[in-house]
């Protein structure tokens, strides 16, 4: 195990139990005291969590992690679920993505598609996205028009919130909406951690002709703090085998066509 695989992992460990000691970390990680408590001072610095006396609890910060210790979390199902949600755009379309692992993943896989290289100086396709990173991958991409809210950036998901951010949505028309999210339940339909992030989330989700939900098993069934929108605005979820078939055909009854990939 890596470093940045350790870190995950004890930062996740965090999050569920919201307190570990240096004996029992280094016994689930399979490594000496010693690499713990360098572990935990380094997070420390990073403000991901507040170390205390043999151990370290969680921060708030530690349930909504930055991007970049999310992105080795359930790697391969996002990559399935970012292909399987690539195959649903159309040559020409104006997709809206908001931050997030699945959806930088599905940002990828467009940008790759050869299908979507299209000829006569159009753009292949247009991205319209709240999130820098994103943003800044696909700049490159001759063939994507890129389209970037204004905003003020979140450093957990490099995602644009604010006034600046939601005020785009007043002037641009979108084919699909492709959303990372949280948590998603039938009951609840879609939700986010951050309530700024729910209102640019929302906006986009309501200028789409069609809304994709992306979310890998472990945020189907879980609810978040804010609200995107009601399972009556999504079209498609896309997630991977493991969510149950009972729960796909929850969210099918609901009207949401279910991808398992």
């Amino acid at each position: 195990m890596t470093r940045h695989e350790r870190w995950n992992a004890l930062l996740e460990l965090l999050a569920d139990a919201g307190r570990l000691s240096v004996e029992d970390a280094a016994s689930r990680m399979a490594v000496s005291a010693a690499t713990i408590r360098r572990d935990f001072d380094q997070l420390a610095q990073q403000q991901m969590l507040t170390r205390t006396r043999g151990g370290a609890v969680a921060q708030s910060v530690s349930y909504d992690l930055p991007l970049r210790y999310k992105s080795a979390r359930h790697a391969s199902e996002k990559q399935r679920i970012a292909a399987a949600t690539a195959e649903l755009a159309a040559p020409g379309s104006i997709i809206g993505l908001n931050g997030g692992t699945t959806t930088s993943e599905v940002a990828r896989v467009l940008a790759a598609r050869a299908g979507l290289h299209a000829g006569g100086g159009a753009p292949a396709l247009t991205i319209v996205t709240n999130a820098l990173n994103i943003g800044n991958e696909l700049a490159v991409r001759p063939h994507v028009k890129i389209v970037l809210t204004g905003g003020v950036p979140r450093p957990q998901s490099y995602e644009l919130t604010g006034p600046l951010a939601t005020g785009l949505f007043d002037h641009v028309a979108l084919d699909v909406a492709v959303l990372g999210v949280n948590g998603v339940t039938v009951e609840h339909g879609a939700t986010c951690h951050n309530e700024g992030e729910a209102d640019v989330n929302r906006l986009m989700a309501g200028r789409a002709g069609r809304v994709v939900v992306v979310a890998d098993g472990s945020k189907v069934g879980r609810r978040a703090f804010a609200k995107i929108c009601d399972t009556s605005e999504i079209d498609v979820l896309v997630t991977d085998g493991t969510v149950s078939q009972a729960t796909a055909d929850a969210f099918a009854e609901a009207g949401v066509e279910v991808i398992r990939t």
